[in-house]
């Protein structure tokens, strides 16, 4: 394993360096700003990270959410280590997250020997996951998802954890319903969900057994400019391309807001662990976001399928108790999407494929 770190007053140098506004901007000029606003913590995230004691490391770091997610726990934190750990096959997330004064760590999270050498910190983030392309590699979606956590939680048995999941975990819910919220039982369509089930129980079975506290982040759906279904919209309509309807709501957060839920979810840990729902307050008709977005485009509007009576939707409102509501409000999210669309600016490529309702990805 190669262990590549900059030193704590480096660290420390660089955080303090950063300047955090409060305001937000009406249009996100380019990717470093997004990347600045996407990893601005707020004073209850500073706070509540500051009543932690021990270090931070975020498991995974190098997928879409989480170089953004360390850096917010790093500028929350300059006094403490944060630490990005990750196969690092793309060489520019390391150097970037170096650059934000996050320690990087090159592992295989699959390799037991490598994981045992990583240190013993109080708070983990995990964030790695296996989803696109589960439909034709089953093996490989189980150990990702389910195995990986299991060496992981039993590795860390004296850490706060606080996990990734998914709301798809749950069944499609009724519109009237409002979303399901964590009492509802995980019965999901797909082996991808299923999977996630899995990577939910094992860090429960090991909370039990050690008395380790955690939470549960089942997220949906996260909005970057660069991806997202505000995003997968926003550029099916772009395209001239028909808005497909068959999931005929959904919910939506900013990634910025998704990011601080998760950290501060670190000091609302429970024993054993517990799911938590990350979303939006809205149960927002894909119809209604495709007509504001088309509006703001400049483009007409084209549909195709019906939407059905049911959705994957969470209730959101434990989070909301613990950590208030969401920051970036919907219609600033809107301006944020169409602006950075008509702009033709950077995108990841890598659509949600919030529409399928089989659960194959």
């Amino acid at each position: 394993m190669n262990d590549q770190t900059i030193s704590k007053e480096t660290t420390m140098a660089a955080a303090m360096r950063e300047q955090i506004p409060d305001s937000l901007p009406d249009r996100i000029e380019d990717v470093e700003m997004l990347e600045e606003l996407l990893s601005r913590p707020d004073a209850a995230t500073r706070r509540d990270l500051s009543e932690l004691d021990g270090d931070v490391m975020v498991l995974g770091v190098s997928g879409k959410v989480g170089p953004t997610l360390a850096r917010m726990a790093a500028r929350a934190l300059p006094e403490r280590r944060v630490i990005g750990v990750a196969r690092f096959s793309d060489p520019e997330t390391r150097r970037q997250l170096d650059a934000w004064g996050v320690e990087t760590v090159q592992c295989d999270l699959m390799d037991r020997a490598e994981l045992e050498k990583l240190p013993q910190v109080k708070n983990i983030v995990f964030m790695a996951g296996h989803k696109f392309g589960s439909s034709g590699n089953q093996g490989l979606t189980w150990a990702m998802n389910t195995y990986l956590p299991g060496l992981v939680a039993e590795t860390f048995t004296a850490s706060r954890i606080s996990a990734f999941s998914t709301g798809c975990v749950y069944p499609f819910v009724p519109l009237e319903q409002i979303g399901a919220d964590e009492r509802m039982p995980p019965e999901p369509p797909g082996e991808y969900a299923q999977s996630c089930v899995g990577r939910e129980r094992m860090f429960e079975h090991f909370s039990k057994r050690h008395g380790a506290p955690g939470r549960l982040i089942r997220l949906n759906y996260a909005i970057d400019m660069r991806y997202g279904v505000l995003c997968d919209i926003a550029d099916t309509i772009y395209a001239g391309k028909p808005v497909d309807l068959r999931t005929g709501h959904v919910n939506v957060i900013w990634q910025g807001d998704a990011n601080r839920f998760a950290l501060r979810a670190l000091a609302h840990a429970t024993v054993p662990t517990s799911p938590l729902n990350v979303s939006g307050p809205e149960t927002l008709p894909v119809l209604w976001l495709a007509e504001e977005l088309g509006r703001r485009l400049g483009r007409e509007v084209a549909f195709v399928g019906e939407p059905g009576p049911t959705a994957w939707l969470n209730n959101s409102a434990e989070a909301f108790r613990l950590f208030g509501y969401p920051e970036v409000a919907l219609a600033r999210l809107l301006d944020w999407v169409a602006d950075w669309t008509l702009r033709e600016m950077p995108n990841l490529g890598r659509p949600t494929k919030f529409e399928l309702r089989d659960g194959r990805y």
